[in-house]
């Protein structure tokens, strides 16, 4: 069989890009590469899994269409594309023409018309062909050799939509009917105008009665009201748009099998760009392992392309970072090297006796599982100087291998000696359980990069292909790919062990030594070396230390869920009329929007079922019991899936305990975030919720939980920053800052805040915060848009400060690319002079926010520190055990809780000199609800 695939090339680039807008992806020099990955993963896709025997991607020109010349507002309030989208697309071109396949382009025609010209004619000729595109005006295409191929979409699989297909998407008769139901309905992206006052729904409806535009028109007396008046009104205006939005079946282009053929791809051309965009996971995929790195080089340009490499305008662009193919890469086969094996006493002794006389070593455990707290030790590396490192392996025999590893002992805890290392906190955690304290100043190759670029990825190998260009030993070649078949490194033979273990303390030693000017140069350096390598000691403690959970109150909690759960469903039951799967979002739909009506104008998925997510049920909880049930019933189902049920399974079977693992390389803003379980997101806002804090205990009946927790802290940081006047008066004199604000906007004494404005103040106060809009804040608080624009308008005119903050902090972003903390961390903004507004939008909010957040992590950092510090230096039996956002949580003896509470309250207070004051709550309590 022929089986044609034509692309819609910019529809399936804008798809892949800002399928990727919220985590892009970039090279170690700066490009975005998003659009690119997006598309070639698709492409690869669609290649393995349909075997086209043909295929082409197609693409628009910049001329003028007929379509422009009819109607000179057609598209002409498309935002501008994205500047990493315009960079992208000569990359596409070549990946394109890497894999030899045809791109195709008509001036004076769009892609949806040589797609459409070109099926037709291959439809003739024998093809079945499939236009692969997510753009829903392919429809009118559809006929029985000719289908619409959507790709998969955030873990939906691919869609083939053909005949019968569209005529039920749709509700037409005929396929051709689509373009009378987008003439009508109008195209807001394209600009195409349609009918005033008609939508999708009464476009269908009238089409169903009628059976075209035309139809319609002529027997606009038989409509009532407002629907007949536009329809009488804006008749010549349908027809436009029904012409705009035909695709046209008469480009001039022609079918030629032969070049539309599928080949094998050009290693040639495809190679060098795998290694320009650091696609090493796609080049394996394409060329297998033998696939190989990068070199890194600065080159200057000032011009800009189009799609095909074409000059356009020009604009300045700085100086960059780009990727430069190697040949051939450098790895361990092809670099020189001395990997000792230490496998003897008289062996451990010599490397013990040159490690004590440095002043610094890089060191490496490798482990039988990334479990720090349940692992066990299969071998120390260590490296002093590049392409130089020793291996000791470690016996299986916990006494034997107690005793190599005590000799290490002095020289890991002595504290003159500075310890290197590749995420170190894990390093630390696994040598404690070997009665090893690391002492010592830190340097974390992993957070040295997170605190260069906080945005991308911070692993090793990553690291070392693109500041080193040397691609080191994969380890699933030496344990397996992940899965439950993974081996691990007890399997391995030890030479081979020896050499990936010393290659990692080499490779970790050789990016200290690129990272260290790189942190002077972003002025990083004091970040590095007083908060967040310090703070690798404080964290590795509290893992190792972990919480006591309350297993029968979880228990006895999930039984009282199980129930609640049950009566809800049969509430949901009564209410309906109907038993189905609550559970199912297709059948849910079909419940609240078929049978009991609850909105006309309920929206679907692309797929053409009924959206039933939170924001949709949320909003219909004001009218209906029955969406506030469901609502209910999902938050109880997640609840005890998530937590009540989950927690006991973490529970440490050497411990007893549960011990949460904390991430400082993950959040960009600088905060913590956690995992396994992930504490942050135990729900408090609803009581059921907060009683999972109930499961978390401390050791024993002569202890108890202390909570120390900033109190609104981000307000107080913004005020400091900002330097508002009114803001900071609020502060100083203790009041409520909601209430305060309240009576400012308002303008009203503080008395007379009700709990209304109370609450529309405080909306504004976090909305400021994170760039809320008036549409925003009208949605959240239920008020008309006007409302909410003069709430914001007279906010500002109150706390002016704030508003100057805002823009001085955001014409600083335009200037410099970053914002910084009080601290000086930075967060870098590359989209901040963007000339797509959606782009620039997100942007400019981070601009706003991190600042502010970023300040309130290392605010938090710096209190644990020096907690951590007080502890230990009054030789106290306190535990920190938990850090969530604000909030610090210490498991207390009962003789050491005043004492305490006096050093966490100061330590927090103090931990960054402010004007505003800085507010601790504390509380004390049998579990951690009651401590909160």
């Amino acid at each position: 069989m022929k089986k044609l695939f034509l692309l819609d090339g910019m529809a399936l680039i804008y798809r892949a890009h800002f399928a990727l807008s919220k985590t892009p992806r970039f090279t170690s020099g700066g490009i975005n590469t998003s659009a690119v990955m997006g598309f070639t993963n698709t492409l690869l896709e669609v290649l393995k899994k349909e075997n086209p025997t043909h295929m082409a991607v197609v693409f628009d020109t910049e001329a003028p269409t007929e379509r422009h010349t009819d109607f000179t507002d057609y598209k002409a309030h498309r935002q501008a594309m994205p500047e990493d989208l315009a960079a992208a697309l000569p990359y596409v071109v070549r990946l394109i023409e890497g894999f030899n396949i045809p791109v195709i382009t008509s001036d004076g025609y769009e892609a949806d018309d040589i797609i459409g010209t070109l099926a037709k004619k291959a439809e003739q000729a024998g093809f079945t062909v499939f236009c692969m595109t997510p753009d829903k005006d392919f429809a009118q295409l559809v006929s029985e050799n000719i289908f619409i191929y959507k790709p998969a979409r955030m873990g939906n699989d691919m869609e083939i939509l053909g005949v019968p297909e569209v005529l039920s998407k749709w509700e037409v008769e005929r396929v051709e009917q689509v373009i009378d139901i987008l003439g009508l309905w109008g195209d807001a992206v394209d600009n195409i105008p349609g009918i005033p006052g008609i939508g999708e729904k009464t476009a269908k409806a009238l089409i169903k009665q009628y059976g075209s535009v035309e139809k319609i028109i002529e027997n606009s007396h038989e409509l009532k009201g407002k629907l007949r008046e536009n329809v009488e009104q804006y008749a010549e205006q349908g027809m436009v748009s029904k012409k705009l939005a035909t695709i046209l079946l008469n480009a001039p282009v022609e079918l030629d099998e032969e070049a539309l053929q599928i080949n094998p791809p050009s290693r040639d051309k495809l190679e060098p760009l795998f290694m320009e965009l650091e696609f090493r996971t796609i080049g394996r995929r394409v060329f297998g392992e033998e696939f190989n790195v990068t070199n890194i080089k600065q080159v200057s340009y000032g011009q800009q392309t189009d799609l095909f490499g074409q000059p356009v305008e020009k604009v300045e662009v700085k100086t960059e970072t780009i990727i430069e193919p190697l040949a051939p890469s450098k790895s361990i086969q092809n670099t020189p090297h001395e990997y000792h094996l230490v496998d003897t006493e008289e062996k451990r002794q010599e490397l013990i006796r040159i490690l004590e006389q440095q002043s610094f070593f890089c060191f490496d455990t490798e482990t039988t599982c990334t479990d720090a707290n349940n692992c066990e030790l299969v071998g120390l590396s260590f490296s002093i100087k590049p392409h130089e490192g020793w291996y000791v392996p470690i016996s299986p025999d916990q006494k034997e291998a107690f005793e190599v590893i005590t000799a290490f002992k002095p020289i890991m805890e002595n504290p003159a000696i500075r310890k290197i290392g590749q995420n170190l906190k894990y390093d630390i955690l696994v040598l404690n359980w070997y009665d090893i304290y690391v002492k010592g100043e830190l340097f974390d190759t992993m957070l040295a990069h997170y605190l260069l670029d906080p945005d991308t990825r911070h692993n090793m190998d990553l690291l070392s292909e693109n500041y080193l260009g040397y691609t080191p030993v994969s380890i699933t070649s030496l344990i397996g790919a992940k899965g439950k078949n993974q081996g691990n490194m007890r399997d391995v033979e030890v030479e081979k062990v020896k050499e990936y273990a010393a290659e990692d303390a080499d490779i970790t030693l050789q990016l200290k030594d690129v990272f260290e000017p790189l942190l002077d140069k972003a002025e990083a350096r004091k970040l590095a070396s007083e908060i967040e390598n310090p703070l690798i000691y404080v964290l590795a403690e509290m893992e190792r230390e972990g919480v006591r959970i309350d297993q029968s109150a979880l228990a006895d909690y999930s039984k009282q869920l199980e129930k609640d759960i049950r009566q809800l469903e049969l509430t949901v039951y009564e209410k309906a009329g109907v038993q189905f799967n609550i559970a199912s979002p297709k059948q849910l739909g079909e419940v609240l929007f078929d049978k009991l009506q609850l909105d006309p104008k309920a929206k679907k998925t692309k797929t053409g079922q009924y959206q039933t997510g939170e924001d949709i049920l949320t909003a219909l909880a004001n009218k209906s019991d029955i969406a506030k049930d469901i609502l209910d019933f999902r938050q109880l189902q997640k609840l005890k899936s998530t937590y009540v049920d989950a927690l006991p399974l973490m529970i440490n079977p050497k411990t007893g305990r549960i011990h949460t693992s904390y991430n400082q390389a993950v959040a960009a803003t600088g905060r913590l975030s956690s995992n396994n379980p992930n504490l942050q997101n135990i729900p408090i806002r609803t009581e059921r919720g907060r009683e999972v804090r109930k499961a978390f205990i401390p050791r024993d009946n002569e202890h108890v939980l202390l909570s120390a927790d900033y109190s609104q802290i981000e307000l107080r940081l913004i005020a400091e920053i900002s330097k508002d006047e009114n803001m900071m008066d609020a502060f100083a004199k203790g009041l409520d800052i909601h209430t305060a604000t309240a009576a400012k906007v308002y303008g009203i004494p503080l008395e007379e805040v009700d709990s209304t404005k109370r609450r529309n103040a405080k909306a504004v106060n976090f909305g400021i915060i994170y760039g809320q809009s008036a549409f925003g804040l009208s949605q959240s608080l239920g008020i008309p848009r006007k409302e909410a624009a003069d709430i914001i308008e007279e906010y500002f005119r109150q706390y002016s400060g704030i508003k100057k903050y805002m823009n001085d902090t955001m014409n600083f972003a335009r200037e410099n690319g970053y914002v910084q903390t009080l601290m000086g961390r930075r967060r870098y903004l590359r989209d901040i002079n963007s000339a797509n507004a959606t782009v620039r939008g997100f942007a400019e909010r981070n601009a706003i926010n991190a600042p502010i957040q970023g300040s309130a992590a290392d605010l938090i950092k710096i209190a644990m520190i020096n907690i951590h510090h007080d502890l230990k230096e009054q030789k106290l039996s306190t535990k920190m055990t938990m850090q969530v956002h604000d909030e610090l949580v210490f498991d207390v003896p009962l003789s050491e809780v005043e004492l305490v509470k006096t050093i966490v309250e100061e330590r927090m207070k103090n931990a960054i000199k402010t004007t505003v004051p800085i507010l601790i709550e504390t509380g004390v309590g049998t579990n951690w609800l009651e401590a909160h």
